[in-house]
């Protein structure tokens, strides 16, 4: 999703990420961390060094990531006597042309903070980053984020800052003036639709004015469909597996539609935008917007009084059963193979996943989803959806969003499902015509089978 990507140039937090081609946001700083940190065992202080060493540390500038990633290089010097010098990078394609340009010529930092997932696959992790597979802090990892950095079997990054989940928020005030509980089922969530329209408000916002918020049904199902067809990656990335032929990918494009065909869109749904459905989200007009986390960022800042009425719930399936979410893993920190000061870039990689590390972190950074560090659950001043989503994380209910786990995407399917969205085109037909459109992406990148 080119938003998503954006999360990806996510994150946005990262994921964000295409929708994402990265959904990543600003957002404000965060309180001091909870205790709930101190929970975790504590990492050793990294050992003063004999001599004094200074990495180099390349990141972007956007968002809160650089300021936070500061906060914690300042507290890991004065554990560590290790000092972090910052070499910023641009955002977008010229960034990422940038770090090819370095890693081509052998003038990589020694560490880079970029995207997880299929960016990072672009990058030839094996041939330009350091195996971190065998250092003892990486098993405090998730595996659903150690996948997204991983190559070969091999683990190369480490997280920086929380994730961003694909789901459908809602305003928990509404639903409790309409007597509605959470959905389970897709069924129920017509069910919660259908009195939501009848009481005149709007039950699923569109704001298909911003093109990639068109994505949301199709990618936030990721999980559904991993859960129902636990090889779909493999055999999509393979060309064996297609949207149009399989019944729990087709679903995202059938939610699409049926969201439009039973008139449950705000009139005006190709005239918003994605500010003018968060607004309609906060007021209570909009009741269900199909989004990513990162929006209540937004609604933190442009309706302080509202955002504690905002909850998020998984796209739900067919199925009660299957029930989680799709994540937007954060974008994490590499160490460059051809570094001088792999000992000390470790050091650092290691307390980045330390509490005293993602403790300074969050003091610069609030998060916009659970973190991917086990033991480390949401601060007790994260905002309440946030941690309406740290239960699912504890359970494993889980998956990484399709573009950290696949190459494959093609750049059309924001405009491919507005058409669908707006009745032109029915779904089936529109899942046929985006396995047609990453066809020409996958033959592109020369991905075997295509």
């Amino acid at each position: 999703m080119r938003r998503a990507s954006l999360i990806s140039a996510i994150s946005y937090a990262a994921v964000v990420t295409t929708v994402l081609a990265g959904c990543s946001t600003s957002q404000p700083a965060a309180g001091p961390a909870p205790a709930n940190l101190a929970q975790t065992p504590a990492a050793p202080a990294p050992a003063k060094q004999a001599d004094p060493v200074t990495l180099t540390l390349l990141i972007g500038s956007t968002g809160t990531a650089y300021p936070a990633t500061q906060a914690m290089a300042a507290e890991f010097e004065k554990k560590s006597g290790i000092k972090i010098k910052f070499d910023i990078k641009p955002d977008g394609t010229e960034g990422d042309n940038l770090v090819k340009t370095r890693l081509a010529t052998g003038e990589m930092a020694d560490v880079l903070f970029y995207n997880s997932g299929s960016l990072l696959q672009a990058l030839n992790p094996e041939e330009n980053f350091v195996d971190l597979s065998k250092e003892p802090f990486v098993a405090n990892l998730l595996d659903s984020f150690k996948q997204t950095v991983s190559a070969g079997g091999k683990v190369f990054g480490v997280p920086g800052g929380s994730s961003n989940v694909g789901g459908i928020l809602y305003n928990k005030k509404v639903y409790e003036e309409l007597g509605l509980k959470v959905p389970k089922t897709w069924a129920e969530f017509i069910a919660n639709s259908d009195k939501i329209k009848a009481a005149g408000k709007t039950a699923v916002i569109g704001s298909y004015k911003t093109t990639w918020t068109s994505q949301l049904f199709v990618l936030a199902n990721q999980y559904n469909v991993q859960a129902q067809v636990p090889n779909f990656v493999q055999e999509y990335t393979a060309n064996k597996a297609k949207y149009a032929t399989t019944p729990a990918a087709l679903r995202g494009f059938e939610m699409t539609s049926e969201a439009f065909q039973k008139g449950y869109l705000n009139k005006d749904f190709l005239a918003t935008t994605y500010d003018g459905g968060l607004k309609m989200l906060a007021e209570g007009t909009g009741v269900q917007y199909p989004m990513l986390t990162h929006a209540v960022d937004a609604l933190a800042q442009n309706f302080p009084d509202k955002v504690k009425d905002i909850g998020v719930f998984p796209v739900p399936s067919d199925d009660a059963n299957i029930n989680g979410f799709t994540v937007w893993m954060p974008s994490a920190y590499y160490i460059n193979k051809k570094s001088k000061n792999v000992d000390a870039a470790k050091k650092f990689a290691e307390f980045a996943v330390s509490p005293e590390g993602l403790k300074a972190y969050m003091s610069k950074s609030k998060a916009n989803g659970p973190y991917v560090v086990k033991g480390v659950n949401v601060p007790d001043d994260a905002y309440p959806a946030v941690k309406e989503m740290q239960p699912y994380f504890d359970s494993g209910k889980t998956s990484p969003a399709l573009e950290f786990v696949s190459p494959v995407k093609g750049p059309n399917l924001e405009s491919i499902l507005i058409e669908v969205g707006t009745g032109q085109k029915k779904a089936a037909d529109a899942a046929a015509d985006y396995d047609k459109d990453v066809k020409k992406q996958a033959q592109q990148l020369n991905l075997p089978g295509w």
